[in-house]
């Protein structure tokens, strides 16, 4: 709650806490350059507009010269009726064909800047996401999903109000003041004085109006940042709150948090309850200035009945696009604020890129070796230290030690996840630093102990849309590695729609799933991840026979807590606390008596 010491001004429009977007750029003007590639349309547009504009202003002189002409006009007797009514007639003719000319200039205009604002979005919407792609996976690891999801949508759909709307309506607005500000000085310049009498007023109401609702848009984006996280993360997590029954707990959290949005809402409401009324209220004002003065001005015969029509027409079509203007102003302040979180997010730099020059590998072969590798996440907390090895092309190496040891740090660091901060690593002898990262990792496949399954089919899960795999290799991978012994009982096959996450699928269905893919993309590398943890009984055999064929012929990387998954492989290397402790096969390890032998004997005993 705000603080009973504060002003109402300071509690309605003052800001808790700062907004969490520092972009030093000019956001406006970045928006704008995305209008190059259409700048011909709205050329067109504007050109429309103007027209419009020039139309709609003609259209109370064609009125007020009516009834200067044919109704309070001198005629002899016997020709007033006739030649009024003619005259009334034509004017009127006159005032349908404006009328016609202004539904179709404006029609056109409309269809015209909806369709390129839409084709704009689309464009900086893929862009976003391209980008997103090539961050690195720290970027990930550090960023809310939800964060980044209302970036894609929420973002980018009020930036799509500047290209659709704002620009051209605050060309049209702009132009239309300055028109009737000059009609008006042609017309009668004093009376033109008293029109303008209430101008500086809206100017200093404008001006204070755009500085508050920057601050106010900038706060509710940030709001709906923070609620979007939260809702991503808990619907994700929302088994763990109802086996731990923290519904409650999370309710009130999100209450919290939609009550902040509500509150910057309200904020942003109150912003316009205030100014929106004084600034018609200034109108209000500036007409009666101009009925009273007007009046004075027919009576006197300085001013014709018809001059005062247009004065009265013209000065409430002078404020309404003043009005118009504060409320494209409030648009455009609330399209700033959300350009400036997308720009933020498309000015962040991956932290590894490709070498601009890279070594293109004919073929990558599988030979992988450490020289002395030092990494850490962040700064000096390093996790692996001065780590050794090599692995030979189809060698099956695993790594075992205790969480913590590194084991999965090394897996990320051949596929260049992330880079490290001494020592190298190196591919068939190149340092992957000078490879691009698309030639390592499409030399690589990973099977993980979380599989994760996309919305879609089977088949678009194993071939993960690349079309170069045909329907008949992913049935071949299927039947390789077993997938096909659950995926032909299902009453769709290949054709059976997932769910989001495969939720319907027990966990070795999903690692059978997983290992088709990795088959069907036959990679040199073959990287295991606890792939054999977490698997029921009916499928353990298939995924053991599974593993055997995708091991076959591949350079293998294995992580695993079970030993017993592991004493086939050529090599065992022993990690702790970051670096390397033992090296062996199965039996020589045992036969050293170290740390090995300790972890080997401890599972034997568990599971007796």
């Amino acid at each position: 709650m705000a603080s009973p010491k504060r002003g109402l001004f300071s509690r309605l429009f003052g800001s808790d806490e700062p907004s969490d977007v520092h972009y030093e750029g000019n956001a406006l003007l970045r928006m704008l350059s995305y209008v190059k590639p259409y700048r011909g349309t709205f050329a067109l547009c504007m050109a429309l507009v103007l027209a419009a504009t020039l139309l709609d202003l003609y259209r109370p002189l064609l009125i007020g010269d009516a009834i200067d002409l044919y109704i309070t006009g001198n005629y002899a007797p016997g020709e007033m009726v006739a030649q009024r009514f003619t005259g009334v007639l034509i004017a009127a003719a006159k005032y349908l064909a404006v009328l016609g000319a202004l539904f179709i200039f404006n029609r056109i205009q409309y269809l015209l800047l909806q369709t390129t604002g839409q084709k704009i979005i689309y464009e900086m919407r893929n862009q976003l996401f391209e980008h997103i792609e090539s961050l690195s996976m720290r970027f990930f690891d550090l960023t809310p999903v939800g964060k980044i999801v209302t970036r894609v949508t929420n973002d980018v759909e009020s930036v799509n109000e500047l290209y659709s709307n704002i620009l051209v309506r605050l060309f049209k607005n702009i132009v239309r003041i300055i028109g009737l500000a000059v009609i008006m000085l042609a017309l009668d310049w004093r009376m033109a004085l008293f029109s303008f009498i209430m101008v500086p007023v809206v100017t200093v109401l404008t001006v204070i109006f755009r500085n508050i609702a920057h601050k106010t848009f900038q706060m509710t984006r940030t709001r709906l940042t923070a609620l979007n996280t939260f809702l991503s993360e808990n619907l994700s997590g929302m088994k763990i709150t109802q086996i731990f029954h923290r519904e409650d707990v999370k309710h009130r959290e999100f209450r919290e948090k939609s009550e902040e949005l509500y509150r910057v809402n309200y904020r942003e409401i109150m912003v316009n309850a205030i100014f929106r009324p004084s600034i018609y209220m200034a109108s209000v004002i500036a007409l009666i200035i101009v009925i009273a003065a007007g009046s004075l001005g027919v009576q006197s015969g300085a001013l014709t009945l018809g001059t005062m029509y247009i004065f009265i027409q013209y000065i409430q079509s002078f404020f309404e696009p003043i009005q118009e203007l504060t409320d494209q102003l409030a648009t455009l302040q609330s399209a700033i604020a959300a350009a400036e979180k997308i720009f933020t997010l498309m000015d962040v730099k991956p932290m590894i890129e490709d070498p601009k020059d890279p070594v293109i590998l004919p073929e990558i072969r599988g030979r992988i070796e450490f020289k002395n590798v030092w990494f850490a996440y962040s700064d000096e907390d390093y996790v692996l230290k001065d780590v050794s090895f090599v692995i030979e092309p189809g060698e099956k190496i695993a790594f075992v030690g205790a969480t913590g040891a590194g084991k999965s740090s090394i897996l990320n660091l051949i596929g260049r996840y992330y880079d490290i901060q001494k020592g190298e690593i190196l591919i068939d002898g190149v340092n992957i630093r000078d490879l691009t990262r698309s030639q390592i990792r499409s030399a690589i496949g990973q099977v993980q102990q979380d599989v994760f399954i996309f919305t879609g089919d089977i088949k678009s899960n194993i071939r993960l849309r690349n079309e170069e795999i045909s329907t008949r290799a992913i049935r071949e991978a299927s039947r390789q590695v077993n997938a096909n012994k659950f995926i032909e009982r299902l009453p769709d096959g290949y054709d059976e729609p997932v769910s989001e996450r495969g939720s319907t699928f027990s966990a070795g269905q999903r690692q059978l799933l997983s290992f088709a893919r990795t088959l069907a993309f036959d990679p040199v590398i073959l990287i295991l991840d606890e792939a054999t943890a977490n698997i029921d009984t009916e499928t353990e055999q298939w995924i053991q026979e599974a593993l055997a064929t995708l091991m076959k012929g591949r350079t293998t990387i294995m992580v695993a807590h079970r030993l017993s998954t592991i004493q086939h492989a050529s090599k065992i290397i022993v990690m702790h606390h970051g670096r390397i402790r033992e090296s062996g096969t199965h039996q020589e390890l045992l036969e050293q008596g170290g740390i090995y032998k300790k972890l080997y004997e401890l599972q034997k005993s568990d599971q007796a």
